[in-house]
């Protein structure tokens, strides 16, 4: 037997009645303290913070207190009562209800329309269904009910209290104010839903953002790495056809070589030769599709020159300076020194374009220092901001050198970048000998 189709309308009432059940007939008592406001969102420094970490608690009892002054205004019908009792009841019942909802919210408003039609008797005044106290108190009970949970449980909250109103003005009321308490507590409401809309709202277009941030940095790391790995492939491409034409080599210049000579090398040849295949295997991985291999070798410090050259025609003056012995060093901390002189250069044009900089290289015992400085931004032409992958990708070169850099302003409001790249004294004369 098939079962019966459902109409929409009854699914929507369906989903309606299962809403108000889960919004104010389930956990009725359950203990919900309000919380502070966390250290970030104080804006006040000081004692001045603390106390505004408690401020919706402030907010919350001064409401308390108000209710407490409606109900017993003159003129508002709080003052014709039985006994000082009945009187004091018409205040602190709805201010009570009003503090309650600092810890059981859902509490708090069953037990504020549960007590109007008391309110109605105590208060006298022609046994209207919501006197001053009460209309003032279930309406902030409601506004703090909705602002504390969600939206859909404010409109619950209203079409109740409204269901009430109708059918005490049906029953036992004589004179009617439930519909100026109906409009006054609906527009309160009404505020309060699109506040904590547009709150919730913010909240979730922060932490979208910050996802969306977050990933962006880890997929401009991926890509900095990628790219240095591609660089990278031609130095270690390079050593290892050395390598293999070296060990092919070797047994030739030898007279009468020793069987075991002539297979060691044959050995290093064969596994210089996978090595180059597997790297090739591996570059071909992190190439994307629209690479292409550089037709030129990689470059180094020698090429320095051309690089500032080509920067000073756009209309940045450079001036570089070299201390110490220059030697050949390894090709990787040359790449790598030479890309992060190039990205510090270009951070120089596009964040303070007009005005001067600076290149040390220092060629120290145990390694290569650099320093790039440039001044503040002059002339006419506005900076240009950057996505900050320059700085990523340079520490990322730095940080695979086992080096150390650092990037800041300076004060002048120009900005400096700092880096050392250890070179061991074997690999420096390794790479001497090579050049040789």
């Amino acid at each position: 037997m098939t079962e019966k189709t459902r109409s929409p309308e009854f699914h929507l009432a369906q989903n309606a009645l299962q809403g108000l059940r889960a919004d104010l007939f389930q956990d009725v008592f359950a203990y919900r303290p309000l919380r502070p406001l966390r250290r970030g969102a104080a804006r006040l420094p000081g004692r001045a913070a603390r106390a505004e970490e408690w401020l919706p608690h402030g907010v919350v009892t001064a409401f308390a207190l108000l209710t407490l002054f409606v109900a017993y205004a003159g003129g508002f019908g709080g003052w014709d009562t039985n006994g000082e009792f009945a009187w004091a009841l018409t205040g602190f019942l709805p201010a009570g209800a009003v503090l309650l909802t600092l810890v059981r919210p859902v509490l708090a408003w069953w037990c504020s329309l549960g007590m109007t039609p008391l309110m109605m008797v105590l208060s006298g005044g022609g046994w209207a269904p919501w006197p001053p106290g009460s209309i003032v108190g279930h309406t902030v009970v409601m506004a703090v009910v909705a602002a504390r949970t969600r939206p859909r449980t404010g409109a619950w909250m209203w079409v109740l209290t409204a269901l009430y109103s109708v059918f005490v003005d049906a029953t036992v009321a004589w004179n009617s104010d439930s519909l100026e308490m109906l409009t006054f507590s609906g527009v309160v409401i009404a505020i309060v839903t699109l506040v904590s809309a547009n709150r919730d709202a913010r909240r979730e277009v922060v932490a979208e953002r910050t996802v969306t941030a977050v990933e962006r940095d880890r997929r401009t790391l991926l890509e900095e790495r990628t790219n240095i790995a591609r660089e990278l492939h031609d130095v270690v491409a390079h050593h290892m056809s050395v390598v293999a034409i070296q060990a092919e080599a070797a047994p030739y210049r030898v007279e009468n070589p020793p069987p075991e000579l002539a297979q060691a090398f044959a050995t290093i040849r064969e596994n210089a030769v996978v090595a180059l295949t597997e790297l090739r295997r591996v570059l071909g991985v992190v190439r994307a599709e629209d690479y292409e291999a550089p037709d030129a070798p990689q470059p180094t410090l020698a090429d320095l020159d051309r690089l500032i050259d080509n920067v000073r025609e756009t209309g940045l003056t450079v001036e570089k300076t070299v201390t110490g012995g220059v030697r050949e060093l390894p090709q990787g901390v040359e790449l790598s020194a030479y890309r992060i002189v190039q990205e510090a250069l270009s951070n120089s044009l596009r964040h303070a374009p007009g005005s001067t900089a600076r290149v040390e290289i220092g060629y120290v015992l145990g390694g290569l220092g650099l320093r790039i400085v440039n001044g503040p931004a002059t002339g006419l032409v506005k900076p240009s901001p950057g996505a900050g992958h320059g700085i990523t990708g340079m520490r990322e070169r730095v940080g695979m050198l086992d080096g150390e850099m650092t990037a800041e302003p300076t004060a002048d409001g120009g900005y400096e970048v700092t880096v050392f790249l250890p070179v061991p004294a074997a690999a420096s004369g390794a790479a001497e000998g090579q050049a040789a």
